[in-house]
C-alpha cells in the first residue's frame, strides 16, 4: 500500500530537492518550486489550469483545496510588480454526459462529446501577486465573471490569517460586466 505525501511534506521535499540541487550552496536559492492549489467559487467546472506554465489540478463546482500540483517558481523574496498568468478551460455544463441516452464512448457518444466540448471556454489573465513573506503554496481562486484572485500562503482556506475571504459557493449574477 502506498501513502500520499501531505501537502506540508511535499513542500518540505520540494524545498529539501532544490538545496541539494542548488549544491547546498550558504545562500539560500533566489526561486523555489511552489505547489499549485485552486478554489473554485462558481458552478461550472475548471477542467485545468496553469500558473504560468505549471499545472494546477481540475476543480469541481463550489469545490478546492486538498490537491496540490507541483510547481510554479518563485522568488524567495517578494518583490513589486510581481505578476503571474493564470490560464484555464471552463465546462459551463458540468455532469451533462450522465443524461446522454447514448453508450458511454460509442461513436455516438464520442460525437456528443465532441459537441459538449465545443462550449468549454479558455480564459487567461495576469495578476499581480500580493505580497508574502514566506513562500508558500501558490492558490488560485475562480470567481464569478471569470475573475481570479491569487495568493502565495502559508495558511490554508478559512484560517483567520488567510487573506482571501469569499465562500466557495458564491451567487453568480445573471449576466457578467467585462472590465
Amino acid at each position: 500500500m502506498s501513502k500520499r505525501l501531505s501537502p506540508l511534506a511535499q513542500h518540505a521535499l520540494l524545498i529539501a530537492i532544490a538545496v541539494w540541487i542548488s549544491g547546498c550552496s550558504a545562500a539560500p536559492p533566489e526561486n523555489l518550486p511552489t505547489p499549485i492549489e485552486g478554489y473554485n467559487h462558481t458552478s461550472a467546472a475548471i477542467n485545468r489550469f496553469t500558473v504560468n506554465g505549471g499545472g494546477g489540478p481540475n476543480i469541481g463546482p463550489h469545490q478546492g483545496g486538498g490537491k496540490q500540483n507541483c510547481c510554479v517558481s518563485l522568488p524567495t523574496k517578494w518583490r513589486p510588480g510581481l505578476k503571474v498568468v493564470i490560464e484555464w478551460e471552463k465546462d459551463p455544463n458540468v455532469g451533462a454526459s450522465r443524461f446522454w441516452k447514448e453508450p458511454p464512448f460509442s461513436d455516438a457518444w464520442n460525437q456528443r462529446m465532441e459537441e459538449h466540448r465545443s462550449h468549454y471556454t479558455r480564459h487567461r489573465a495576469v495578476v499581480e501577486l500580493p505580497p508574502y513573506d514566506k513562500v508558500g503554496a501558490v492558490v488560485v481562486h475562480f470567481l464569478p465573471c471569470d475573475q481570479v484572485k491569487v495568493i502565495a500562503t502559508l495558511h490554508a482556506y478559512g484560517h483567520p490569517q488567510y487573506a482571501i475571504k469569499e465562500p466557495l459557493n458564491m451567487e453568480e449574477p445573471k449576466t457578467c460586466q467585462n472590465s
